[in-house]
Formats: C-alpha cells, sequence, structure tokens
C-alpha cells in the first residue's frame, strides 16, 4: 500500500471527523470542544472529543443508547465536569482550567420531559426565566415567542390542556425566552407518537431557523437527525465517528458502524482488477467508487450498496441468475428484499410494493446507483484516508 494512503485506526476518528467539518456553516464557533473527555471511576464514558458548533447552526449528536451524546449534552450545559480538555463558548473557556456552572453559562435545555409546570399557564411557564425583565418587556417577549411558535391563542392554557405537540413548543418556547447562546435538546421528541414527531420535526427546525439560534440536539433517531440537522456527529463508544451534512454521513459514511447504523447497508465483496471491481452481481467500474487509488489494484475490498442502490428481478431467458430472495418485509409503500448472492454475500433490494419478487427463487441482482459508492478494504473497520484530505 501507498505512503500516501492508509487506514485511520480508533485514534484517528476525531481527526476523521475535524476533516469533514469542511463542510459546516460559516460564522464563528459558538461552541468548541477541544479534547473533552470524561471518566467515571475506570470508565471512560467520552474519550477525546473535538468538535465546533458554528452561529445559527443546527447540530445532532446522534448515537446508539450508552454512546455518550447525552452525557457530552450535560457537559456542555455544565450539569457534568469533564476529566479533560476544555469547552469554549463564544471563545470563553467555561470548562477546563475553570468552570462556570450552569446558570451563567447562557445556554438553554429543552428536556425531553418538557418539564413544564402545571400549574402555571403557558404564558407563565414562557416568562418564568425572565423575571429580570420589567413587567411590559417581558409581556413583549412573551407575546413575541407565542406567535413564534404558534401558540397565540394558548397563552392562558395550562399544560394539562394541551396537546404534546403544544406541550413542546411552550418548551421550546420558555428556553428560548432569555436569548440564550446556545440551545441544548435532549430527544426532543421522545414522548410524541409517531405522526406528531415527524410533524413537530419540521416545525421545531422551521423555529430554531426563524429565531437564528444555535442548537445542538440529542437522538438515537436516525431519521430524526437526518431530517432536522445541518450537521450530524455520529458517536460511537464515547468517540466521534464522523461529522458531516445528512447528505455526506450518509451517502460517504468514513465506517462501517456509521454505514450501517445510518439506514440499510451491505457490503459485496470485491476484488480490483485494472478499471473493474469484480463482484457477485458483477463488474463494477472504479470510476463509480468513491476514492478508489490506483495503489488498490489486485487488493479485496468491501463495496457499500444501499437497498435502493441495486434491484432484483426474475432473469430473462438468456440471462443467468446470480442470487435468490431469503427475504420479504412489507413496509406499506415499498418492499425491502434481502438476497442471498452466489457469491455467499446478502444485499438488502429495495422495490416499489408493486414490484413483486420472487421469494425463494432465482433472481438476478444488478447495480441501479448513479452516484459514486463508498468502499472499505477488506476487514478494515475505517475507509483510508487519502493524501489530498
Amino acid at each position: 500500500m501507498s505512503s500516501e494512503l492508509r487506514e485511520p485506526d480508533g485514534d484517528d476518528r476525531n481527526a476523521e471527523s475535524q476533516r469533514d467539518e469542511q463542510d459546516e456553516p460559516s460564522g464563528h464557533p459558538v461552541l468548541e470542544l477541544d479534547g473533552v473527555t470524561k471518566r467515571y471511576g475506570n470508565a471512560t464514558v467520552i474519550d477525546d472529543l473535538s468538535v465546533s458548533v458554528r452561529e445559527g447552526e443546527l447540530l445532532t449528536l446522534l448515537g446508539p443508547s450508552g454512546c455518550g451524546k447525552t452525557t457530552t449534552l450535560r457537559l456542555i450545559a455544565g450539569l457534568e465536569r469533564p476529566s479533560g480538555g476544555e469547552i469554549r463558548l463564544n471563545g470563553r473557556a467555561v470548562s477546563g482550567e475553570t468552570f462556570e456552572p450552569p446558570e451563567v453559562r447562557d445556554v438553554g435545555v429543552v428536556f425531553q420531559e418538557f418539564a413544564l409546570f402545571p400549574h402555571l399557564t403557558a404564558r407563565e411557564n414562557i416568562a418564568f426565566g425572565i423575571d429580570e425583565m420589567d413587567e411590559a418587556a417581558r409581556a413583549d417577549r412573551v407575546d413575541d415567542l407565542l406567535e413564534l411558535v404558534g401558540l397565540v391563542d394558548h397563552g392562558e392554557k395550562q399544560p394539562g390542556e394541551l396537546s404534546g405537540g403544544q406541550q413542546q413548543r411552550v418548551a421550546l418556547a420558555r428556553s428560548l425566552a432569555p436569548e440564550p447562546h446556545l440551545l441544548l435538546l435532549d430527544e426532543p421528541f421522545s414522548n410524541l407518537d409517531v405522526d406528531l414527531r415527524v410533524e413537530m420535526r419540521e416545525e421545531v427546525r422551521s423555529i430554531l431557523k426563524e429565531a437564528g439560534v444555535t442548537a445542538i440536539s440529542v437522538t438515537h433517531d436516525q431519521e430524526e437527525a437526518m431530517s432536522i440537522s445541518d450537521r450530524v456527529a455520529v458517536m460511537y463508544e464515547g468517540q466521534l465517528e464522523q461529522v458531516g451534512t445528512p447528505e455526506a454521513v450518509f451517502q460517504q459514511p468514513r465506517s462501517r458502524f456509521v454505514a450501517s447504523f445510518l439506514g440499510h447497508a451491505s457490503f459485496l465483496s470485491g476484488r480490483v482488477e485494472g478499471d473493474v471491481v469484480a463482484t457477485g452481481i458483477g463488474d463494477i467500474p472504479t470510476t463509480s467508487i468513491d476514492g478508489l487509488a490506483p495503489e488498490y489494484d489486485g487488493t479485496d475490498i468491501d463495496v457499500m450498496v444501499r437497498p435502493d442502490d441495486v434491484t432484483a428481478r426474475r432473469p430473462a431467458p438468456d440471462e443467468l441468475a446470480n442470487g435468490e430472495v431469503v427475504h420479504r418485509r412489507y413496509l406499506g409503500p415499498t418492499v425491502l428484499y434481502r438476497v442471498r448472492l452466489d457469491s455467499g454475500d446478502v444485499v438488502g433490494c429495495m422495490h416499489n410494493h408493486a414490484e413483486e419478487v420472487p421469494l425463494d427463487e432465482p433472481v438476478t441482482v444488478s447495480l441501479a446507483a448513479e452516484h459514486d459508492l463508498a468502499w472499505f478494504p477488506r476487514g478494515s473497520h475505517n475507509r483510508p484516508r487519502r493524501a489530498d484530505d
């Protein structure tokens, strides 16, 4: 392998995530985490985490339970002290050699339980955190926020008289009332039913953008993260696996974990042979494989395909089958088929519900992707770094 290419090990994950920050929006950094570590006894739950969030950006920390995303949020809010590293808000160190408590950080938090006062009206809940204003200014601020969140006619209602979505909007307005430099949202949609959850994602993003607020959201829901975020930071075992736009993280994952965690991902065993990669569904031109350098000629790689990248069909009379459908999952408008290829690989294929693919019968699987495909060296967790990265 050329010295210009190497596989990043676990210690390089944060370097990889920093490289992806070329996708971050312009503007000054509101939040900077620099080598932040958190340990409880001998257990390290956050390991050398570095990321920045710029003015007006909505960044989502995404990962499975136990990956450290909520702990990271608590460190930012000042509810926990880091064991190492530094946290800066608008260039001011708030954790590190010094430690500022939550009440002086100018950070708002929206909890997943909403934490509204049940005996106060929506208007009173929103006004609770701005009691330092005079009465007229406070009333004007509450009026503006009720209009922003679409609850002008509900200001005198108590939380028990509001729907779950309305309660969430009150909680959001209350957190925005003091005009914090940074807003933190902890699993903000987890207590809502499925239909309302989808609706509220759009509403909350719209409200935050209209208010011009810089925000960090935490979730384990991939669809939620992809739909509301300017950038997504994928976490695993206390480290950042990748930071980038939803499109970049989904289409060009930097690790197998990111590839598998964000939607369905299958891997085609391939061998680079000149200008093609030989796989179980036929030869794929190397020009269709993202960043595959000539140095990999003659090596084994794995090509990532998602269910909409491949199609399965009954073979034509003069065509050879290359696999067999082994599972069918009906999803309403679409059907996900699992196909075991003659090569031994198993791939997922997504079809319209009206396109029936026979179960337990030979099929021909072919490539349908119109974008460059991600790849990994055989046996490697991460994609290799290139000289121009």
